[in-house]
């Protein structure tokens, strides 16, 4: 009986012992892991803090206010540092040296715009006038020479301040798909892809934008003289009594234009004469425009998309700043219905020689073009089954709301 006691006793002392080790390694335990669980909060600290700092530099290297997004391709710049990597450009000419000086200073380039117009020498003095104009306005410009002849434009003051670009016979929107990239012009606050019979007498660059701006037109034309030779759209003619409109009205004709209209050509358009972009509103029209549909047929009924946001508010027209649009056909002239063409322009010039009537061909390749892109509009629509048309609903809800009206009388 003594032994069995003897024997618990020495069972519970040893029991004892061992939970007081467990208790003394534990207490001895507790120091590590805090500097454990010290040195993981740092390691999350320093890990979030880089990504931060990341996603900061990505934005500044992102003119469009978006962080940098890099493709798959990016893998092809894989050899070299990412900093060093410089992903845009500008149409700023930079002299070949300079003193020593300046060199080390930066180029900072703020409130800048862009002039883009295609030229030929026999609209030598209208440019001349619209170009003067827009450089006083400190805007970029640049020329792009459909006829080949640029050698006759060295002798105006202002010609080796302007980029000059040749390609013999090819279209406004051929140039700018090619070299207006928005890449390139991500620098300029407003794009101005004008045409080169446009007067500007009464037109101020720098009030323009100011409207513009405080408006929040982020797509834009100047509204067209009443007297001007050439008027394709009734919403482009000038209101004298407004600063700018958004719609006009319309109830004569095929085309019936209301407060109920909400799409081209009564609101949200603009004519592809002499429109003004946003750097955002570029960016999409750019990706718009069709490589090989050098015409441009069809763009303009379209652009609205590229308003960033409602068309209905923000494209308009400007009419305290207009223009007068003279009509001269260039490249086969123009095949829209017209409301007034003067009787000189009526008369087609066949190329010499040939026989070949050369503005009534490239009427028709417009308006083939013109076909081409409808189509390729609904074959994207039905194709890309994720995007839905932000006006169609627009429309839905304006024809439901009539409709109630009825119900409800």
């Amino acid at each position: 009986m003594t032994s069995i006691k003897s024997l618990r006793w020495l069972m519970r002392k040893k029991s004892g012992l061992s939970d007081g080790g467990k208790s003394s390694f534990k207490i001895k335990q507790l120091p590590f892991m805090a500097v454990l669980c010290t040195v993981m909060l740092f390691i999350v600290y320093r890990t979030t803090k880089y990504q931060y700092h990341q996603e900061e530099i990505d934005k500044k290297w992102s003119f469009w206010g978006q962080p940098k997004v890099y493709p798959s391709t990016s893998g092809k710049l894989k050899g070299l540092p990412r900093g060093i990597i410089h992903a845009d450009s500008d149409l700023e000419l930079r002299p070949l040296w300079s003193r020593s000086s300046s060199r080390s200073k930066a180029s900072v380039y703020s409130n800048r715009n862009l002039l883009a117009v295609p030229v030929g020498i026999k609209q030598k003095q209208n440019v001349d006038v619209m170009v003067q104009k827009f450089l006083q306005e400190n805007f970029t410009i640049i020329l792009f020479h459909y006829d080949g002849t640029v050698d006759g434009w060295w002798n105006l003051g202002w010609s080796s301040k302007a980029i000059h670009i040749v390609a013999q016979n090819q279209t406004k929107w051929w140039f700018a798909k090619r070299f207006l990239h928005p890449d390139i012009v991500s620098i300029y606050d407003y794009i101005f892809l004008w045409d080169e019979d446009l007067g500007v007498e009464h037109f101020s660059p720098s009030r323009y934008v100011e409207i513009i701006k405080q408006e929040g037109l982020e797509i834009s034309q100047p509204a067209l003289d009443p007297n001007s030779t050439e008027i394709h759209h009734r919403i482009t003619i000038r209101a004298r009594t407004k600063k700018f409109h958004r719609r006009v009205y319309e109830r004569r004709g095929s085309t019936r234009c209301s407060d109920s209209s909400e799409g081209p050509p009564c609101t949200g358009f603009v004519e592809g004469m002499a429109p003004v972009f946003s750097r955002a509103a570029w960016y999409c029209t750019w990706h718009l425009i069709q490589n090989d549909l050098v015409h441009g047929w069809g763009v303009d009924m379209k652009l609205g998309y590229c308003a960033q946001g409602d068309r209905t508010k923000n494209v308009g027209v400007v009419d305290s700043e207009y223009v007068f649009h003279k009509g001269i056909q260039t490249l086969g002239g123009s095949g829209h219905r017209m409301t007034k063409v003067s009787n000189l322009h009526r008369t087609s010039k066949r190329q010499s020689g040939t026989g070949i009537d050369v503005r009534t061909e490239i009427r028709r390749q417009s308006t083939w073009e013109f076909e081409m892109f409808k189509e390729r509009w609904n074959e994207a629509i039905s194709q890309d089954k994720s995007w839905v048309d932000p006006f169609k609903s627009d429309q839905r809800r304006i024809r439901k709301r009539r409709d109630t009206k009825h119900v409800t009388i």
